[in-house]
């Protein structure tokens, strides 16, 4: 059972390298839509690539644990993961004024990369 950690941990490290490629495509894709589109893009982009790799820090990171210990890691991380994306989410659109619908086309498309990326492991 010790392998299916380590196959965790590189299929968490595949899908950062593939989110992290994600980001720079995003942002270059709204760029003709002038600066704060392609850095909102880029922001909703990266936000899903940080708070995966947060979770995958969390979930992960405990090596191998009774199921209880590591449900309980597993609902940490996911809780992790979701309060990154949103506390991000509302500091692009409240503070910093950036346009929403390239930030929520950022995450969208963070998203469905890091899903390709678990579904090729």
């Amino acid at each position: 059972m010790l392998n299916s950690v380590a196959i965790g941990r590189r299929l968490a490290r595949r899908a950062m390298v593939w989110q992290v490629a994600t980001v720079a495509l995003v942002a270059l894709a709204f760029l003709a839509r002038g600066q704060s589109a392609a850095l909102a893009a880029g922001l909703g982009a990266a936000a899903v690539a940080g708070a995966a790799w947060l979770s995958a820090r969390i979930a992960l990171g405990g090596g191998v644990a009774p199921a209880a210990e590591a449900m309980l890691r597993m609902f940490a991380g996911i809780v992790a993961k979701w309060v990154v994306v949103v506390a991000v989410l509302v500091v692009a659109v409240g503070p910093l004024s950036l346009p929403p619908m390239p930030l929520v086309v950022g995450v969208v498309v963070g998203l469905l990369v890091q899903f390709a990326a678990m579904l090729r492991g």
